[in-house]
């Protein structure tokens, strides 16, 4: 198992116009448990159910121990979203559930706080993953599920050049209930 701070995540930076993207850090955690527990009616509707101690400091060194093993098992790749102009936390992505061998694939996730949506970081954010999961980590294909009722979300993934799929039938538990999600893909081919 990796230390959570003996062995710490990489110094990695991806840039887009107006935020970055860099792994979480323990400095983050007032900034991150503020921005949900402010987006919380916002987000719980798309997102798993949150645990009873979702905004607690405890919770947030799991979540920091959990990247850091993903990260050093080629596993997972989580990121925050943070303004350039002033550092402001903005949301977090992560590229999940990395498959090698024939596949090289791997699925996106994210979310953005209240007050940060529809002003186009998230674009900026998932531009720059892409970028990130097809040149540095070599990937095929990325992956991406979203309520049939997530507009903002499929908008989005349309935006940048995700192809709808299909429908997966009670694909994930969202906020207690096995939920219906519209799948999409995007291979290495089609960004070019």
């Amino acid at each position: 198992m990796v230390a959570l701070f003996a062995d710490p995540l990489p110094e990695v930076l991806l840039r887009g116009p107006r935020v970055y993207l860099r792994p979480p850090s323990r400095t983050d955690y007032r900034a991150w448990i503020q921005l949900r527990a402010a987006s919380r009616d916002f987000l719980t509707p798309w997102e798993p159910a949150w645990p009873d101690d979702a905004l607690t400091r405890a919770c947030y060194r799991r979540r920091l121990r959990r990247a850091a093993l993903d990260w050093h098992e080629d596993g997972g790749y989580a990121f925050h979203i943070l303004h350039r102009r002033d550092d402001r936390l903005l949301g977090g992505i992560g590229l999940n559930n990395v498959r090698r061998g024939v596949a090289q694939s791997a699925s996106v996730g994210y979310w953005v706080g209240a007050d940060h949506a529809r002003q186009g970081y998230m674009t900026e954010a998932l531009k720059a993953t892409l970028e990130f999961a097809f040149d540095h980590l070599g990937l095929h294909r990325i992956e991406a599920a979203c309520l049939p009722s997530n507009a903002a979300s499929r908008q989005l993934l349309a935006k940048v050049g995700f192809h709808e799929e299909g429908l997966a039938r009670r694909y994930l538990r969202i906020n207690n209930a096995w939920e219906d999600h519209t799948l999409y893909g995007m291979l290495r081919e089609d960004v070019r």
